[in-house]
């Protein structure tokens, strides 16, 4: 009589029910395949998510709840979102002349264009 003894990690049941979402190919990653999440919490005073790390986890709730448990220890947050680093686009930091260079003849943008009278102060 053989019996074969498998060891299962979160994520590696193919269940229909384990909470994934239907974009999630057929093939569960494995431990070492595992793709890397962007991580963004907001916090209870802001009003805008900020970029706090990143994470490696088997799909998107994996990762909420891992980002859950390493970035809001202290019950700081109020809002996760965690994007799939693979659908992140990011423009070339050595590129950032030709990317920017079109507002360079919109003066009137900058606000040393305009006069401000003397009593508006903080500005």
């Amino acid at each position: 009589m053989n019996i074969k003894i498998t060891k299962f990690y979160y994520g590696d049941i193919p269940d229909d029910n384990a909470g994934g979402n239907e974009l999630q190919s057929a093939k569960a990653p494995t431990a070492g395949n595992w793709p890397l999440w962007e991580v963004f919490v907001r916090s209870k005073q802001g009003l805008d998510h900020k970029h706090v790390g990143s994470l490696h986890a088997t799909d998107a709730q994996m990762a909420i709840e891992n980002a859950r448990d390493v970035y809001t220890r202290r019950q700081e947050g109020i809002s996760i979102w965690v994007a799939e680093s693979k659908y992140i686009t990011a423009s070339n930091p050595e590129q950032s002349g030709e990317l920017y260079e079109p507002a360079i003849d919109k003066v009137y943008r900058h606000p040393t264009f305009y006069n401000l009278p003397e009593e508006v102060n903080h500005m």
